[in-house]
């Protein structure tokens, strides 16, 4: 491991020094975990736009017209809920 020396605002070192009694470790571990998640993040690949994710997905259904299928699923909701509201 290579040695080296930062300055850091005074809270800053406080919340350390608090963060590091509350998880039982050292200062210098603290800090050795988030430059490893800082890493990890930066080189995370980046999430797909919503739009990619949607040109993924076109396609997909093949259980006929969609559509004729939603209108179906909500016209049994609403059935459900007339009949729930009769139990009353």
């Amino acid at each position: 491991m290579v040695r080296t020396v930062i300055a850091l605002e005074a809270d800053d070192k406080a919340w350390l020094d608090r963060r590091a009694a509350e998880q039982g470790i050292s200062m210098t571990e603290v800090v050795r975990q988030a430059v490893k998640l800082l890493r990890q993040t930066e080189q995370a690949p980046t999430a797909p736009s919503y739009d990619h994710l949607l040109d993924r997905l076109v396609g997909t259904w093949r259980q006929g017209d969609g559509l004729q299928w939603q209108h179906a699923l909500r016209d049994e909701w609403e059935r459900d809920a007339a009949g729930n509201a009769d139990d009353r």
